[in-house]
């Protein structure tokens, strides 16, 4: 089976709106590496949308799910529960940041996990108001597209959206938004659109993904956490794509030190199996009734099996410190680039192995350049690469390796992309 002739049946009978990034179908895939229907290899600096932080089928992962497979595969939650969804959540509430008594829920989306949030903020301080940030991606359910900061594609045609959902600036130096302007934006908020005894939360992306890649200033963070507690605004940090590793720390919010009220959780979680959770203060958890958060297949004991799994092997292999080498190895050949480059390439940046390298015209951050971005995502797979774009203007390549890709297959693939973008650039 060819893949255009796959391409071709997926065109006939998926709706338009659920496209792919390229027609290349997997057929199998081990670490940092994917094979397609033809047998062509292609290095993953995607990892299914920082997903299989892990790396595609770990064998210890593999087992875990084989193993609970033939014991049962569902019995919903919320009906008959099991040991591993307790065990998971014990082991999520331990090593969630900040010293408070914790507890959890499981769903099964990321966009779910961000709706619960908001769900329980809500039930918890008897507010409307939720302030999000320009450039935030929170899901493509209608209140996460809501909080999303971003038109197109994510919320054009589907509106109305909820009331009481707010934006302010979110701070980007390279962008001439500093800490104080996003901070004085959110006091004219309450000013002038909602009072902040109104807000039930504020919700942030540590690192705003969708966004740009681009890491909260730590004082940032540590001011909207006196806000909130002056405010009695319940903070959220959506860490859906920061989380589990992905940062060189556990969470990407324990770099700036603070401790948020309420964490969304999903993508790393299990290494590709679909689970999410939010875990959060104790009394604030326990506001919704019995019965008014859940979902049917939330908390899968599958996903269950593989979660524990993730967090083992996170641990055994050192994952974390492996994050920061890999960020490293990536800062120094794209620094490299930036060197030959400097009008095109306006920054590399990173936390962890969340890195980003953001493309413009003539070095000013004024005049992002889309095409050539559009142009390497587009001819990567001839380069033996999967990458992914993302930005407010969508000019920057985001990297995101499995944590545990060897140096050699990293060092492959910065030099397939150098090939790719040199090329371009000469063309």
């Amino acid at each position: 089976m060819e893949n255009l002739s796959l391409q071709e049946r997926k065109d006939s009978v998926f709706a338009r709106g659920q496209g792919n990034a390229y027609p290349v179908f997997v057929e199998r895939a081990k670490n940092a590496e994917v094979w397609d229907v033809e047998g062509n290899r292609y290095i993953d600096f995607a990892t299914g949308i920082a997903v299989c932080n892990t790396g595609h089928s770990h064998p210890k992962i593999v087992e875990a799910v084989k193993q609970q497979v033939e014991k049962f595969s569902h019995t919903c939650l919320m009906v008959n529960p099991y040991e591993n969804a307790v065990e998971l959540a014990e082991k999520l509430t331990q090593i969630a940041p900040g010293s408070s008594d914790k507890k959890a829920i499981f769903v099964t989306t990321g966009a779910e996990a961000v709706e619960n949030s908001v769900k329980i903020a809500r039930a918890y301080t008897k507010r409307r108001g939720v302030v999000a940030f320009n450039g935030g991606f929170h899901g493509r359910t209608n209140m996460a597209m809501a909080l999303t900061g971003k038109v197109a594609p994510y919320k054009q045609l589907f509106g109305p959206f909820p009331s009481d959902i707010y934006h302010v600036p979110y701070p980007i130096d390279a962008h001439g938004i500093s800490v104080e302007q996003s901070l004085t934006a959110l006091k004219n908020l309450f000013k002038v659109d909602i009072a902040a005894s109104d807000v039930a939360a504020i919700i942030i992306e540590p690192v705003q993904g969708e966004g740009g890649f681009y890491p909260a200033p730590k004082e940032f963070l540590v001011a909207l956490r006196q806000l909130c507690d002056q405010e009695g605004i319940v903070l959220i940090a959506d860490e859906i794509q920061t989380g589990f590793g992905r940062t060189g720390k556990m969470f990407s919010i324990e770099h700036a030190g603070v401790e948020p009220d309420l964490m969304t959780m999903a993508k790393g979680i299990a290494g590709g199996y679909p689970i999410s959770a939010v875990v959060g203060k104790q009394e604030i958890m326990d506001a919704p009734l019995p019965g008014g958060l859940g979902g049917t297949y939330g908390g899968s004991p599958i996903a269950c099996a593989a979660a524990l799994e993730v967090l083992d092997v996170i641990k055994d292999e050192n994952l974390l410190e492996r994050s920061n080498q890999i960020g490293e190895l990536f800062s120094n050949k794209l620094g490299q680039l930036k060197e030959r480059y400097p009008d095109t390439i306006l920054d590399v940046r990173n936390q962890g192995a969340m890195i980003a390298l953001e493309l413009v015209y003539q070095g000013d951050s004024a005049q992002p350049n889309v095409e050539l971005t559009q142009a390497l995502i587009k001819h990567a797979p001839q380069y033996g690469l999967i990458l992914l774009a993302c930005g407010f203007y969508g000019n920057v390549i985001r990297f995101l390796p499995p944590l545990t890709a060897s140096n050699e297959i990293i060092e492959e693939g910065l030099a397939n992309f150098d090939e790719l973008i040199t090329t371009w650039l000469k063309s």
